[in-house]
This record gives structure tokens, sequence and C-alpha cells, in this order.
């Protein structure tokens, strides 16, 4: 079995701890782990990039799974909008990953700029925006509108993945009306179900580096622990901040790559 740990470098290990430690904090916290995690795995030497993203989900499912039962304890959310949601989540992200395989990823990255431009601009000029949970729907019409968001959001994290977090979490604010805390609580039991998904694809078909997979899982724990913790004391004001730095920063990642596709 290839672990990815063969003959690996000491130094190849600490990056990967590292990263994985930072990753799972950012990820509990507000999302968008992806943008420290998966750059560090394509970093590994002789992996390919389906290796890199298959062994990032591998160990993100370690990450939001322990900070989904972090939020779950202490926040409580509301299962009835968050599991149904995570079902057609799972569902999505299996797609995803399905069509990652055969389709270039560099067709959809200026779409993704956009609306991460768009999510910051809204959240930035919207200082009073997931303060407080008000509920914009009820019934049927709000739980499908969280289905709806948990598959094309699951879809988008199968098939590109940095930044999940962040547009569940925009998501649940803006078209829910979520408090930033109580959308980071559900946006976690939704990504435990997007990796899962994006693994159901991923494991049978060899590409997950189970040794650098689990390292990196054990990192992502004790991050996401922390990050958990640290968001529920900080509250919403705190989790809204890190989110626009986040999001500011996949916007730069994006607009790099983008530059660089165009210049090759």
């Amino acid at each position: 079995m290839i672990t990815g740990l063969e003959a690996a470098d000491p130094a190849v290990i600490i990056m990967v701890v590292v990263a994985g430690l930072a990753a799972g904090w950012v990820d509990a916290v507000v999302g968008g782990g992806g943008l420290l995690q998966l750059p560090a795995m394509l970093l590994v030497p002789g992996i390919t990039p389906v290796q890199a993203l298959a062994t990032n989900k591998m160990g993100s499912v370690f990450g939001t799974s322990t900070s989904a039962v972090m939020y779950y304890r202490r926040v409580r959310p509301d299962l009835r909008t968050a599991l149904p949601m995570a079902g057609f989540a799972l569902v999505g992200s299996l797609g995803g990953a399905i069509v990652a395989a055969s389709l270039p990823q560099q067709v959809f990255k200026p779409v993704i700029l956009v609306a991460l431009i768009a999510v910051a601009v809204f959240t930035a000029l919207k200082p009073d925006a997931g303060q407080v949970t008000q509920l914009r729907h009820e019934g049927r019409r709000h739980h499908g509108l969280a289905a709806l968001i948990g598959a094309v959001i699951g879809f988008y994290d199968g098939l590109l993945g940095p930044g999940t977090g962040s547009f569940l979490v925009i998501a649940l604010v803006t078209v829910l009306g979520y408090a930033f805390l109580q959308a980071s609580a559900k946006a976690k039991i939704v990504n435990v179900a997007t990796n899962i998904g994006a693994l159901l694809f991923f494991v049978p078909h060899g590409s997950v580096l189970w040794g650098l997979g689990l390292i990196l899982g054990a990192a992502n724990m004790v991050g996401g622990y922390l990050g958990a913790r640290t968001a529920v004391a900080r509250g919403s004001r705190f989790i809204r901040v890190v989110f626009l730095v986040v999001v500011g920063l996949l916007v730069l990642k994006l607009g790099s790559d983008i530059l660089g596709d165009l210049r090759r």
C-alpha cells in the first residue's frame, strides 16, 4: 500500500503537520483551511494533483468531524436543518469528485473568483449581517433552500474544494438568516459530509496516500478542536473578521492561479 511516507524527508512531515494544524483551526472557525492545506500537499515530492486532493480530503475529514462535535456540544445547532443539508451535500460532493477526474478545473476558477469577491464586498458592506439569527424562511422553503445550498456547495467541494466552508457559512448567513456562530456550527456538519462524499470516489480509485493522510488528519483534529473552542468563546463578530481575512486570501490565491494559467 502506498502511504506517501516512503523515504519522506522529515521537513516534509513537519510541513504537513504545520499545514494541518493551521488549516484545522481556520476550517473550524470559518472554513477555507484548504487554502493552506492543499498547496502544502502539492509541495510533497512525487505527489500528483489528484493524490494531493484526495489526501487533503482524508486529513480534512478528521478535523471537520472534531470541530463538528465541539460545535454541537457547545452551540447545539438545529439538526433538522443540518442533517438533510449534509445528505444532499454528500451526494453533490461525490458528483463533483467524479467530474473533477475528467474536466480541467481551470474552467471554473474565474467563476469562483467573481463569487468570492461578491461575498467579500457584501460582508464588508453589511457589518450587521450574521450578528444574530433572524431566519428569512420557514418550513419547507427553509429546508428546501438548505438542501439546495448543500447540493451546490457539496458539488463544488468535490470538484475544487478550497473555500467550501466559507461558501457554506455565507450562504447560511445571507440566504437563510443564521448568525455567524450558528452558521459555522452547521457548516462543519455539512463539511464532514462533503469530505466523505469525495472520499467515496477517491478511496476506491486508490488516490489517497494513507500515511500522509493520517498524519494530516491528526494535526487537523488538534487544529479543529482549538479553532472550534476559539470560535465559540469569541462569537459571531470574531468569526466575521476571520471570514473576511480568509475570503481575501482566497481571492488573492485564485487570482494568482488564473494569471498563472493565462501566462502558460
